[in-house]
């Protein structure tokens, strides 16, 4: 248990923990079309959503609540009322929060800080001291009560979980420039960044102060405030230096793009990986059906790969992952690439710098990607016998 659960002998404060789970992520591609950004697989036996979700049970957060929207059905099965990461509690645990109609503030959600703002009567109702809010599509390890202590401690409004980024990725992310802890300056994906100081979508707030600032921004008149963190709200908060820093030194990938969801998976297999998922001392959780161990046949060679449960390999796979069900026979080479749920690669088949979606079959003598670009094939794809799938290509789901 983190540093945070296991402080019994004082009074600690009321924490509710909000999930951000309902982006259509479209950056993703075609691995969306089917299924929510957050249950999309990552790590052969993972979903994005358990990194935050194995976090606040690590953390002592016990009372989580999703917000969800795009694709709900897919999302919904894998949370699994909570059961895996132990929050399927009589009282408190995890709870599944959807737009509705019914008020004023009811409907679509038009960003993070509207679908905070539309369930503002149940977050009142909570009454919670401290909102830590997440997003669902960010691998990292993070004792999120390291940030609640440094929160209560400078006594702020907000406090933001930074990283360090290539400045030349900076402009995907909020910017910011901190002074001895307090950040100073927030630019929200600027297109020339001051500094490679990235928010990494973890925030704590002061739930009065994030509530009342909500509501100043919808009386304002202009929806825009009432969108994501970063258009109005933030910089408010950092204009009136009420928002401080809190520096994530270890690993942090948003991988809700293809080049970093294909790049996070090769730091997985890299022959010093930057991240480790087999962590005794802070486990990622997850619900996943059963499978029998994998199976490894005949003349198959395996280097630096992730093989999951119920896999067949009798071929070559190099620098891969494999999600469960996957099989890859005699013959068929998989290289640099990320093959997920029952996916088949047949004899004399490659596969090389690819994402393959579940259910994907590649016919013997096919062959996705060039070694080049990212090649891309969505869920329940037949790719014919003879069929060239380059890295500048995008198949969609059959049907």
């Amino acid at each position: 248990m983190g540093r945070y659960a296991r402080r019994m002998e004082i009074r600690r404060p009321k924490v509710l923990a909000l999930i951000l789970a309902g982006g259509e992520g479209g950056r993703l591609d075609v691995l969306t079309e089917e299924r929510a950004k957050p249950a999309v697989p990552y790590g052969g036996l993972y979903r994005l959503i358990d990194f935050p979700l194995s976090n606040c049970r690590h953390s002592g957060v016990a009372d989580v609540w999703v917000l969800q929207q795009y694709q709900p059905h897919s999302l919904t099965e894998h949370l699994a009322n909570g059961r895996p990461w132990d929050l399927d509690r009589t009282h408190g645990g995890l709870r599944a929060l959807h737009p509705y109609l019914g008020r004023s503030e009811s409907g679509w959600y038009e960003g993070n800080a509207d679908a905070i703002y539309s369930n503002k009567a149940e977050i009142r109702g909570f009454d919670a001291d401290l909102l830590l809010v997440l997003s669902a599509d960010h691998v990292y390890k993070l004792d999120y009560g390291d940030v609640i202590d440094g929160h209560l401690a400078a006594r702020a409004d907000v406090t933001l979980v930074t990283t360090e980024v290539p400045i030349d990725e900076a402009g995907r992310f909020g910017v910011v420039e901190v002074e001895d802890g307090v950040v100073t300056d927030f630019a929200y994906k600027p297109d020339n960044p001051k500094s490679g100081i990235a928010t990494t979508e973890v925030f704590v707030y002061d739930t009065r102060a994030l509530m009342d600032a909500l509501d100043d921004l919808a009386d304002d008149g202009d929806d825009s405030g009432l969108e994501d963190f970063g258009d109005e709200l933030l910089p408010r908060l950092v204009s009136e230096r009420r928002a401080r820093e809190h520096r994530l030194e270890s690993y942090w990938r948003d991988v809700g793009t293809i080049e970093s969801y294909w790049q996070g998976h090769m730091d997985l297999v890299a022959s010093e990986p930057a991240f480790v998922l087999d962590d005794s001392d802070w486990p990622v959780l997850t619900w996943a059906t059963q499978r029998p161990p994998a199976r490894i046949e005949g003349s198959a060679r395996i280097d630096a790969s992730l093989i999951s449960p119920g896999c067949t390999v009798r071929g070559e796979v190099v620098r891969s992952v494999l999600s469960p069900g996957v099989m890859v026979e005699e013959g068929a080479m998989v290289r640099d690439s990320v093959l997920l749920h029952d996916t088949v690669v047949k004899r004399g088949a490659r596969v090389e710098r690819a994402i393959l979606d579940a259910q994907v079959s590649v016919a013997s003598g096919a062959e996705i990607g060039d070694g080049d670009e990212i090649a891309v094939v969505g869920r329940d794809v037949d790719v014919a016998a003879g069929v060239t799938v380059s890295g500048r290509d995008r198949v969609d789901p059959a049907g």
